[in-house]
C-alpha cells in the first residue's frame, strides 16, 4: 500500500462519523419524542380516562350499597363535569405560576388521590368535592399535556403523537367497561383502592418522562401580545363546541337505550360502551395520522361528515350491525377529534407557541361549556318525550352537521375573499 493510498483512507474516515452521529441524533430525538408521548397518554388515562369514565359503571354498585341514593349520584356525576370546566379555565394560570409540567405531575397526584379519598362514603359533600377535584385533573391535563409535548414534536409527527397522547382517554373508556366489573367482584371499596394504585403506577411512570419546564412554559400568559383571532379560529371554537354536543348520546345514553329502549339488557348494553371503548382507543391513532397525511383542515371535514353519518345511524337502524358500527366510530371520535383540532390550531397559528396554548385553552373551555349544556338539555328533553332516545341522536347529529356547514361555508367565504 503507498502512502498515498494511506492518506486516502484517513481522509475519508472522518466523513463517515457525521452521518453516523446525526443518525443516532435522531434515533435519540425520536426515542425522546415517544417518552414524552407515552408521558402525555398516562397523564390523558389518569386526569380523563379512570377519573371520568370508570366512575359510570359504580353508579349502580354505588346505588346498590345505598351509598347514595340514584339522584345524588346524578349529581355527583354532574360535578365531574363542573370540575373540567372549571380546570380548563384555569389550566393556564396554573402553568404560568408553576409551570406546565409541574402541573401535570400535581394533576396525576390529585386524580390519584381522589380515588383514595371516595373509598369511603364520608358524606355527599365530601364525595361531591372530590369528583369535582376528578373533573378538574381533567380539564387541566387536556389543556396542558399537549402542548407540553408537541412542541417537541416535528411537524411530519405532530398528529401521531396527538394521537398517542389521547388514546389514554380511550384506554379510560375501555377500562370502564373491563377492568371496573372485575374490581367489583371484591367490593366497592376495594374498587376505588384498585383504581387509586393504577392512577398511582401511572402517575410514577411518566414523572420523568415529561420535557423540562422551558421559560415559555412556565411565563405568565398576560406577557403574551394581544392577538385577536381569525375567524377561521373562532369558528373552530365553535365547531369544537358542537362536536361536543353531537358526542352526549352516545357519552351518556348508548347503554340505557341497548338495555332498556331496545329491552336488551344492561348485559347488552355494556357490551356496545365496550365497543365504544374500543373504538376510543384506535380512534386518536388513526385521526392523528389522517391528519399527518392529508393536512388538519381536510381531515378535520372529513371527521364531521364521517360522525354525523356515525351518531345519526341508530335513527336509522337499530340492528346490531348498525349500533356496532355507530358505538365504534363515535367512540373513535370521542378523544379522536382532539389531535385534529390541536393539529388545526397549529396550522392557523403557525409561529407563536403561546398563542396555540391559549387557543387550545378557548377551545378546551368551549367544549366543556357545550358538553356539559347538552348533557343537561339532553336530559330535559330525554324526560319531556317520555324517553325518546332517537330525538337525542337526531339532535346530536344535526349539531356536528352544523359543524361541518361552518366549515364549509367559511372555505367558500375566504374562497371568494
Amino acid at each position: 500500500m503507498t502512502n498515498a493510498d494511506t492518506k486516502r483512507q484517513i481522509e475519508t474516515r472522518p466523513h463517515q462519523r457525521p452521518g453516523s452521529n446525526a443518525r443516532s441524533t435522531s434515533q435519540a430525538t425520536s426515542q425522546q419524542t415517544w417518552r414524552y408521548a407515552v408521558a402525555g397518554l398516562s397523564a390523558s388515562l389518569v386526569g380523563l380516562g379512570l377519573a371520568r369514565f370508570s366512575y359510570t359503571p359504580l353508579i349502580p354498585a354505588l346505588i346498590a350499597a345505598k351509598w347514595f341514593s340514584p339522584s345524588d349520584v346524578v349529581y355527583l356525576g354532574a360535578a365531574n363535569l363542573a370540575g373540567y370546566l372549571a380546570g380548563a379555565l384555569a389550566a393556564r394560570a396554573l402553568a404560568s405560576r408553576i409551570g406546565a409540567v409541574r402541573a401535570l405531575r400535581a394533576m396525576m397526584l390529585l386524580a390519584t388521590l381522589s380515588f383514595f379519598a371516595s373509598s369511603t362514603p364520608v358524606s355527599f359533600t365530601w364525595f361531591f368535592a372530590w369528583r369535582f377535584l376528578s373533573g378538574l385533573t381533567g380539564g387541566i391535563i387536556m389543556v396542558l399535556a399537549a402542548s407540553v409535548v408537541l412542541p417537541h414534536t416535528s411537524a411530519a409527527r405532530r398528529g401521531i403523537v396527538g394521537g398517542v397522547i389521547f388514546a389514554g382517554v380511550g384506554l379510560g373508556v375501555a377500562a370502564s367497561g373491563t377492568l371496573v366489573p372485575l374490581l367489583l367482584q371484591q367490593g366497592l371499596q376495594q374498587s376505588w383502592y384498585g383504581l387509586g394504585v393504577l392512577s398511582a403506577l401511572l402517575t410514577l411512570a411518566s414523572w420523568w418522562n415529561w420535557p423540562a419546564d422551558t421559560s415559555n412554559d412556565a411565563a405568565p400568559s398576560h406577557q403574551a401580545k394581544p392577538h385577536r383571532a381569525s375567524p377561521a379560529e373562532r369558528a373552530l371554537l365553535v365547531q369544537y363546541g358542537l362536536n361536543a354536543v353531537a358526542l352526549v348520546p352516545h357519552m351518556v345514553f348508548i347503554v340505557d337505550f341497548v338495555a332498556r329502549g331496545l329491552g336488551q339488557g344492561i348485559a347488552a348494553g355494556s357490551r356496545y360502551w365496550v365497543l365504544y371503548g374500543l373504538g376510543a382507543i384506535v380512534g386518536p391513532l388513526l385521526t392523528g395520522h389522517l391528519g399527518d397525511r392529508s393536512g388538519f383542515g381536510p381531515a378535520l371535514r372529513a371527521a364531521f361528515l364521517i360522525e354525523a353519518a356515525a351518531v345519526l345511524l341508530p335513527t336509522v337502524s337499530t340492528a346490531p350491525l348498525s349500533l356496532i358500527v355507530s358505538s365504534v366510530v363515535v367512540g373513535g371520535f370521542t378523544p379522536g377529534i382532539v389531535p385534529l383540532v390541536l393539529g388545526r390550531i397549529h396550522e392557523l397559528v403557525p409561529h407563536s407557541t403561546e398563542r396555540q396554548r391559549a387557543t387550545w385553552s378557548h377551545a378546551t373551555t368551549s367544549f366543556a361549556l357545550f358538553q356539559a349544556a347538552a348533557a343537561y338539555g339532553f336530559s330535559w328533553i330525554y324526560a319531556q318525550t317520555g324517553g325518546d332516545y332517537l330525538v337525542l341522536f337526531g339532535l346530536g347529529g344535526a349539531a356536528v352537521v352544523l359543524a361541518l356547514a361552518i366549515d364549509l361555508a367559511l372555505a367558500l367565504t375566504t374562497r371568494e375573499a
